[in-house]
Parts: structure tokens; C-alpha cells; sequence
């Protein structure tokens, strides 16, 4: 009786020995599946990413020059800078909008500090180590401070003698006047406007083609005057007056003022 109920016994333990295994082999499959579906999911996620960071430079520059040939014509117009010059210094300066001064500080043209900005600031390895370079609060700001900033110093006064479909002496003239240092950086310049043709936005009839940029306008603050308004965006006390349709010089706190 004893030999049948271990016989029995063991009977029972041999049939679920190969049970529990295939038991965790079908789990073990299930959670491999589970594996592969989460990864390739992540794979997916990361193909994607990827994706989006391989357009050539053709595109990216193209993609540039749309963006800012509208904001660089409408700087021709006011400051009379040729809309090519400003737009291939723009994609040089800042390597095509992804440079680390257009992406922190919206700096587009490399501009440093220099004396008398009161702005916001950054600092980064240049022709030095940590240098100060001006920080804007968009790109279109940066676009109007190149302006200014070439035709307010007067070592780049005589660029202004040249007309603006004459890119490429006022290339030749930026290195000249020492914009870069770079002993090549009007060949960049005139390289990169010939390339994409960016001197198709120096005729004048392509403004006309062109949406008016977003008006902008200026808060009048306590001490401000017609004439320092002008001086800090770069436009004129008579067409303060004109675009304003102000009677006079007087202007009042809070008020605002038309400056584009």
C-alpha cells in the first residue's frame, strides 16, 4: 500500500515539473513581446527626431532666407542697406539661425556689446574667451539693431556712398571697415549671396510683392523726447512725426508712438 501511494506521488511531481516550465516560458514570451513593442516604439520616436535634423543645408538656408528676406527688404528700405548683405551676414552670423547667439540671445549678426549697451547680454568664446555680445528679445530686433549699428558708426559711413544693388562692394567694404576679422569674410558674404541669389531682393520691385511687416510701436516713458525715441530705433524726428500725424514735438507719457 505504502510502495502504490509513492509511486502515485511521484507520478504527480513528474507531470508538473514540465507544467510550471512551460508555464514560465509563455510569460517569458509575453514580456519579450512587451520588450520589443516598447522599443520599437522608442526606435520610432528617435527615427522621427532624427529625421527633422537631416535637412541639408540648402534647405536650411532656404528655409532662412525665407523666414528674414521680408524683414531684410523692409531694412533696405528705411536704412538703405542692401537687403543681400544683411541677409548673407544674417546666415553666416549665425550659422543659419542655429548658431548658440541667434538660439540664447536672438543675435543674428554677432554683435558684441560694446560700449554704451544697456541691454541684456551673454557671453561667449570669440576672437577671446567669454566675450559680451548683446541678447534681443527676437530676431527682428537684431535685424533692426544691424542697422543701426552700420549706419550710426562712422567707420562704416562710406558704404553708404554705394548703391545697394552693389553687394559686393559693400562686402568688400564690411571687411574693410572691420566688421570680422576673418580675412575671407567678404568672399563668404559674396559667396553665399550668389548662391542663392540673394541679390534678387535688392530690386525694388520685390517690395511691393512683399506683406508690410506687423506695425511697431513704442510706450512713451518719463524723460523720453522726440529726439532720443529716434536716435534709439534709428529713424528720423520728421518720420516720427509723419507716421504719428503729431502736430508738433510734443509728446505725453504713456503715449504711443509708431516707430516702424
Amino acid at each position: 500500500m505504502h510502495n502504490v501511494v509513492r509511486i502515485i506521488f511521484l507520478m504527480i511531481i513528474f507531470i508538473s515539473i514540465p507544467s510550471c516550465g512551460s508555464f514560465k516560458k509563455i510569460n517569458n514570451k509575453k514580456v519579450s513581446a512587451l520588450g520589443k513593442t516598447r522599443s520599437a516604439k522608442r526606435v520610432d520616436k528617435i527615427s522621427s527626431g532624427n529625421s527633422l535634423k537631416k535637412k541639408s543645408k540648402v534647405q536650411r538656408a532656404e528655409d532662412y532666407i525665407k523666414k528674414f528676406s521680408n524683414v531684410a527688404q523692409e531694412e533696405m528700405k528705411k536704412f538703405k542697406i542692401p537687403a543681400s548683405i544683411t541677409l548673407a551676414q544674417g546666415m553666416l552670423e549665425s550659422g543659419l539661425g542655429q548658431g548658440t547667439l541667434a538660439r540664447k540671445g536672438n543675435n543674428h549678426f554677432g554683435i558684441k556689446c560694446h560700449k554704451g549697451w544697456r541691454g541684456k547680454k551673454m557671453y561667449h568664446d570669440d576672437d577671446k574667451k567669454g566675450e559680451c555680445f548683446r541678447v534681443y528679445k527676437n530676431a527682428k530686433k537684431s535685424y533692426r539693431d544691424h542697422s543701426i549699428f552700420l549706419s550710426q558708426r562712422g567707420r562704416y559711413s562710406f558704404l553708404f556712398n554705394y548703391k545697394t544693388t552693389n553687394y559686393k562692394a559693400w562686402a568688400r567694404g564690411l571687411k574693410k571697415a572691420g566688421y570680422a576679422t576673418d580675412p575671407n569674410y567678404s568672399k563668404k558674404l559674396i559667396d553665399l549671396i550668389e548662391r542663392y541669389d540673394l541679390f534678387r531682393f535688392d530690386k525694388r520691385r520685390f517690395l511691393k510683392n512683399k506683406k508690410t511687416l506687423l506695425a511697431e510701436y513704442y510706450k512713451v516713458k518719463k524723460g523720453d523726447t522726440l529726439y532720443s525715441i529716434s536716435k534709439k530705433y534709428g529713424i528720423t524726428v520728421k518720420d516720427l512725426i509723419k507716421e504719428n500725424k503729431l502736430k508738433n514735438n510734443t509728446i505725453y507719457l504713456g503715449q504711443e508712438l509708431k516707430i516702424n
